[in-house]
């Protein structure tokens, strides 16, 4: 069954703004299709070619293993990645097929630049935030290369990826992350078309 607003929650949002944006898989780079399926697979926990939210919580609860996160702190993590991988296609009950994930990831992305025109809230942001909550481990309101480290290590991503997403993240160039800089990042990730020159990032980013 192709995606549409009766099985889909981001063409749903677009279709209610009266937006028509539909996918056309050769609009993806081949680079960037390869990314996206290697996340999928990541995600895809018993390799059954679906993902589902059960193995998405497995994500934020790995968290909690790593820093010293409060139940509020991993309640605000869980919440925050349910929405945003509804958002992304991950139906609650009949989950998301791999065959699906890409225009899932794109119609998510229109649907944030859709929400961005509107001036309403982003779910990267939503993400991005619970996820930096935790990892400001030592409360400075910033976040350090070994900080940004442990999120590294939560998803299964080579703890190198943590200089290169660094590098691309702290843009003031101050040695320390800021909230902004981290939502700038996840936002360039999802949003924009393949970049070559952000190819150190796109190698590692879920």
């Amino acid at each position: 069954m192709p995606l549409d607003e009766t099985n889909n929650e981001s063409y749903r949002y677009l279709r209610s703004v009266g937006n028509t944006w539909k996918f056309n898989v050769e609009d993806v780079h081949p680079k960037m299709l390869e990314r996206l399926y290697k996340r999928f697979d990541t995600f895809d926990l018993d390799t059954d070619g679906k993902m589902n939210m059960d193995e998405i919580m497995y994500w934020p609860d790995r968290m909690r293993q790593l820093v010293n996160a409060t139940d509020e702190q991993v309640e605000k993590m869980r919440e925050a990645v349910r929405v945003f991988f509804f958002n992304k296609g991950v139906d609650p009950v009949h989950g998301l097929k791999r065959e699906d994930w890409v225009e899932a990831n794109r119609v998510f992305a229109e649907a944030e630049r859709e929400r961005e025109r509107r001036g309403e809230g982003s779910l990267i942001a939503l993400l991005s935030n619970a996820y930096y909550d935790v990892l400001d481990d030592d409360g400075d309101g910033t976040v350090d290369v070994e900080e940004l480290k442990t999120m590294m290590k939560a998803f299964d991503v080579p703890q190198e990826a943590a200089y290169t997403f660094f590098q691309k993240a702290d843009t003031d160039k101050t040695g320390k992350l800021e909230r902004p800089e981290l939502v700038h990042l996840f936002r360039k990730f999802w949003m924009e078309p393949y970049d070559p020159q952000w190819d150190g990032v796109y190698a590692y980013k879920y």
